[in-house]
């Protein structure tokens, strides 16, 4: 029989192949994990997809007056757009339905991104749920509205007016729909930024000093993140989607500092 102490040591000392046994289980548990998130992950992007498309459909029937209301910002130096291809008005009419579907199912999609991280979150942080989807869907909205109202029209002022009188535009609908609706959605994600920060200072990732300090560094990045969010390469385009993103930094600083707790400022 095994005395009281070869059982004792036996427990403090397990043996190699039960070590070895351990490793293999806990490894095994990480790759169940991981799966387990893709899973998730996986689950979620489809909602994500088959909202944009629910809404995309419902969006296509009103797609002309769409169009139409895209090129208002064009005003009077653009009266006609025009197609070269047989598919061209198709495609053009699926993209800006596809658009507004975005812009329609925007809630579900922040709301299933979040989803997706509240497990990872505390319950406090985890509080937050209702802030984000709507804050992020009333910011997305707000920049899309500034891209429409200010951004896009002295873009195009300022492009179509190259020329004048010697040179008259004649822009198809899939390019001229390429460029405002790259600018509508670029202006929409930039306006996420105080939101993105609100977030970070609240999980303690980022304090306003550090922010307030990084400036310089800020203005790089975000003349960067211009030049790859605008779809044309001219100064002026880039240079007044710069200026909100600025006044839109200044801004998540003070949210950062209203976020961050007093004794971790």
């Amino acid at each position: 029989m095994s005395t009281k102490a070869e059982i004792t040591d036996t427990i403090a000392h397990p043996a190699p192949a039960t070590l070895a046994e351990d490793r293999l289980l806990s490894t095994e548990d990480r790759k169940l994990s991981i799966l387990g998130h893709l899973e998730e992950l996986r689950r979620r992007l489809w909602v994500c997809l088959l909202a944009v498309a629910g809404a995309s459909a419902v969006s296509f029937t009103w797609v002309g007056q769409l169009i139409e209301w895209l090129k208002r910002p064009a005003g009077a130096a653009l009266p006609k757009l025009a197609f070269f291809s047989p598919p061209e008005a198709l495609l053009a009419y699926m993209k800006v339905a596809v658009t507004a579907g975005l812009f329609l199912c925007m809630p579900v999609v922040l709301y299933e991104l979040w989803a997706f991280v509240k497990p990872g979150l505390s319950r406090q942080e985890g509080r937050y749920g209702v802030a984000f989807v709507w804050w992020g869907s009333v910011l997305f909205l707000a920049g899309g509205a500034f891209a429409y109202w200010v951004l896009l029209p002295v873009s195009l002022k300022f492009l179509l007016g190259f020329g004048g009188g010697t040179l008259e535009p004649i822009i198809s609908i899939s390019k001229y729909l390429s460029f405002t609706v790259a600018v509508i959605l670029a202006c929409g994600m930039v306006f996420q930024l105080p939101l993105l920060i609100f977030l970070l200072a609240k999980l303690d990732l980022v304090k306003p000093r550090t922010l307030r300090s990084k400036w310089r560094h800020a203005v790089v990045a975000m003349v960067v993140a211009a030049a790859l969010l605008t779809p044309t390469t001219d100064v002026a385009t880039m240079l007044l989607l710069v200026v909100p993103m600025l006044a839109l930094y200044e801004v998540s600083i003070w949210i950062a500092g209203v976020a961050t707790p007093k004794g971790r400022m």
